[in-house]
């Protein structure tokens, strides 16, 4: 167990570079990316590690401990890193993002590493967008649903609702847009839009 840690997060060269500081558990974990350097060059990069907070990534570009980095996702996105040192293979580096965003990616790292073993399957074909603000649905019957924007997509979107949520199969209007509920999951709801 390490210590008490601050719960700011330094910009200066790493506190410890002979010691990764992980916040969360790292998962064995093949993603594949491109790692921004300085120059706005891309560099291909492969996760063989990773977790919430940060990874351990292979890669022929070795930033330097403290150096700021982009890395592009392809099953995550986009995420800001802080280099923890370089290794003779790549990198270590730790995530700069906000809480929520931190959350989501749990989520979704929890999906990857378990879609194959319980043969799961991700109906986004489209890649989604964190989105923001309120929204108001209408079902068929001419009910409204208040609810918030999470995520869209060009196939669909999700949604948290305020009080009462669609069931799963109900048609529902977002302004001229026709979808239907594909999955609801306690206050919160996704559907694939409909072709007129």
């Amino acid at each position: 167990m390490t210590g008490p840690r601050s719960s700011t997060v330094s910009t200066s060269p790493l506190v410890n570079p002979d010691k990764d500081r992980r916040l969360h558990k790292r998962v064995a974990l093949s993603i594949a990316g491109r790692v921004l350097d300085d120059d706005g060059i891309d560099h291909e990069m492969t996760t063989i590690d990773i977790s919430c907070s940060g990874a351990m990534i292979r890669s022929e570009h070795r930033p330097e401990a403290g150096a700021q980095v982009i890395c592009y996702f392809n099953e995550l996105g986009r995420v800001a890193a802080t280099v923890i040192r370089a290794t003779p293979t790549g990198f270590a580096a730790h995530f700069r993002i906000v809480q929520h965003k931190r959350e989501k990616l749990a989520d979704r790292l929890t999906w990857l590493l378990n879609k194959d073993r319980l043969d799961l399957t991700d109906d986004r074909t489209g890649q989604r967008t964190a989105a923001g603000g309120p929204a108001l649905l209408t079902l068929d019957d001419g009910r409204e649903i208040k609810c918030r924007v999470l995520d869209i997509s060009l196939t669909g979107a999700s949604f948290e609702a305020e009080r009462a949520t669609p069931m799963v199969g109900d048609t529902v209007f977002a302004g001229n847009v026709r979808g239907e509920v594909v999955r609801v999951t306690g206050k919160t709801f996704a559907i694939r839009y409909l072709r007129k």
